[in-house]
């Protein structure tokens, strides 16, 4: 008898790629796969490349601000709740699987009125507002930290880490070397601010390079524009605005990371054992996930913090001295975790509901 799966999810990458590692997995196992995402948002592009049909359904966003479209808003989820309704009538699946965002909400919700089992993901140490919204009619919640459990129902949280796309593991440090034009005779920091940058992270590494450049070569992904033409010839300093396929082979390259902690982020940095120095966006530009991500990955002994607040030359000097002085420390608890098994531990979840399911 085939098993069937609708994955959602959507509204930034960080909500879909966890998806997109899991899909290999389900491929192996026979899964019949379908995705439920917004009409035309990231999700529905990064799609794309699975050939896996794919239902647009209306979503509408929570604000915890006014705003206009808060009045229009929850009529745009009661339609996605009814189509969503529709399209999991028509594919029958065993199981949802939801990696969060506003658009997982009316899927979520339509399938619990169903009776479908949904096993939802929640990638930074406290809920988001929609997977708030879920938490009541999932069967089990997946989450990346420790921390998380007590914001949970205790017969549902799973500590299970976050998936990684299983690519990234198999990358070849030569190839990285050849890529950068860098060879063995200095360790490599591989520096990266998110998909999109950090200015205030590009600008401390580049404050510092004349030093770090000594004891090390540093390749940057920083963004798009975000390049520094006045450094492009730089010896042993390598910059990428975005990289995509190569890198597994930059990671692999990589003896320490300086990044932003996002759950993904920071998650790969943990299945791949990479040393780092975690800069976490500041709470005025978010609601503070990512320090709290950034705090806990330092009390279990994954990471340095440093704070954007506190980030001066010397301080970043020191602390990536220190990490790479003590790197074999952070990548001996790192890899005593139980977060890494990531995809392993979440199909078993899958795996369970459909046969209680069946």
């Amino acid at each position: 008898m085939s098993k069937k799966i609708v994955l959602t999810g959507g509204g930034t990458a960080g909500h879909v790629t966890p998806n997109m590692a899991l899909i290999p997995k389900l491929r192996e196992l026979q899964y019949e796969i379908a995705y439920m995402g917004s009409y035309d948002g990231i999700e529905k592009k990064l799609m794309e490349d699975f050939n896996i049909p794919y239902f647009g359904i209306a979503t509408g966003k929570f604000r915890r601000y006014f705003d206009p479209k808060n009045f229009s808003d929850p009529f745009r989820v009661l339609k996605g709740v009814s189509e969503a309704r529709k399209y999991l009538k028509e594919i029958k699946p065993d199981v949802v699987f939801s990696k969060g965002g506003f658009v997982s909400v009316p899927v979520v919700r339509a399938a619990a009125s169903l009776g479908i089992p949904c096993i939802i993901h929640e990638s930074d140490m406290t809920p988001g507002l929609a997977n708030k919204l879920c938490i009541p009619v999932a069967k089990k919640v997946c989450c990346n930290f420790p921390e998380t459990f007590r914001m949970l129902p205790e017969s549902k949280a799973v500590l299970t880490g976050s998936p990684i796309r299983k690519e990234l593991t198999m990358g070849n440090k030569e190839a990285g070397y050849r890529l950068c034009g860098f060879d063995a005779s200095k360790p490599v920091i591989m520096v990266v601010g998110g998909s999109l940058g950090s200015a205030a992270v590009n600008q401390a590494v580049r404050d510092v390079l004349p030093e770090l450049l000594k004891d090390f070569q540093v390749v940057h992904l920083c963004g798009k524009e975000k390049m520094d033409n006045l450094l492009l010839t730089t010896p042993g300093y390598k910059q990428f605005e975005y990289i995509r396929s190569e890198m597994k082979d930059i990671f692999a390259m990589a003896d320490l990371v300086i990044s932003r902690a996002g759950a993904n982020a920071i998650s790969e940095l943990l299945a791949l054992r990479k040393p780092n120095i975690l800069i976490p966006l500041p709470a005025t530009s978010s609601r503070g996930d990512q320090i709290l991500n950034a705090e806990s990955f330092e009390s279990q002994g994954f990471s340095i913090v440093i704070d954007e607040d506190d980030l001066t030359n010397k301080l970043l000097l020191e602390k990536i001295q220190e990490l790479y002085f003590n790197r074999f420390s952070y990548i001996e608890a790192m890899t005593k975790s139980n977060q890494r098994d990531a995809i392993g531990t979440i199909i078993g979840l899958i795996e369970d509901a459909v046969n209680q399911k069946q």
